[in-house]
């Protein structure tokens, strides 16, 4: 008789383990246990909010943009129909939104921004070197316009250069 005992209450006991097992499959998402992580309560860099500054006397991977003692860098990139189409083509996915479709400033973001964008087709604009206008470009205008030289490439600036003469 213990035998018979024995198997029935191994066996209620596989059953109450797989009802547990199959409850817990869904109470997994509904309870949360907090696992101290020692990862959590260490001091820890956020690269976004107080980036390192470049090391002196460092050259990108692309090399040197510019040298500031020379004054303003010299176009590198000949005007020619596949440059003016790659800047075309850089102008619509970053800058159509505030300086407009035709570089009037009036793009659809224009409304909202308490500095409006320049106008590309103005004298002001038009007479920069090309150097001038990829400075801008690279480092932005403050409180205006921001920096592109994270977005683009050095090539592509001079593209979105090449871009902006076709303007006048």
């Amino acid at each position: 008789m213990s035998s018979d005992l024995f198997k029935r209450i191994t066996i209620l006991a596989g059953v109450a383990l797989l009802a547990l097992a199959f409850i817990s499959l869904f109470a997994y998402d509904v309870i949360k246990l907090d696992w101290v992580s020692f990862m959590e309560i260490q001091p820890a860099f956020q690269p976004m909010y107080d980036p390192l500054p470049v090391p002196a006397d460092s050259i990108p991977i692309e090399g040197s943009v510019f040298v500031p003692a020379e004054g303003v860098p010299a176009n590198p990139i000949p005007v020619e129909p596949a440059s003016i189409a790659r800047g075309t083509e850089l102008y619509h996915i970053n800058c159509i939104h505030c300086h407009g479709p035709l570089g009037k400033g009036d793009g659809t973001v224009a409304i909202y921004l308490q500095n409006k964008p320049a106008d590309l087709t103005s004298l002001p604009v038009q007479s920069l070197s090309d150097g001038g206008i990829f400075l801008t470009i690279s480092d932005g205008v403050q409180g205006k316009m921001p920096a592109l030289n994270e977005n683009l490439t050095v090539r592509e600036r001079w593209d979105v250069v090449n871009f902006v003469r076709t303007m006048k």
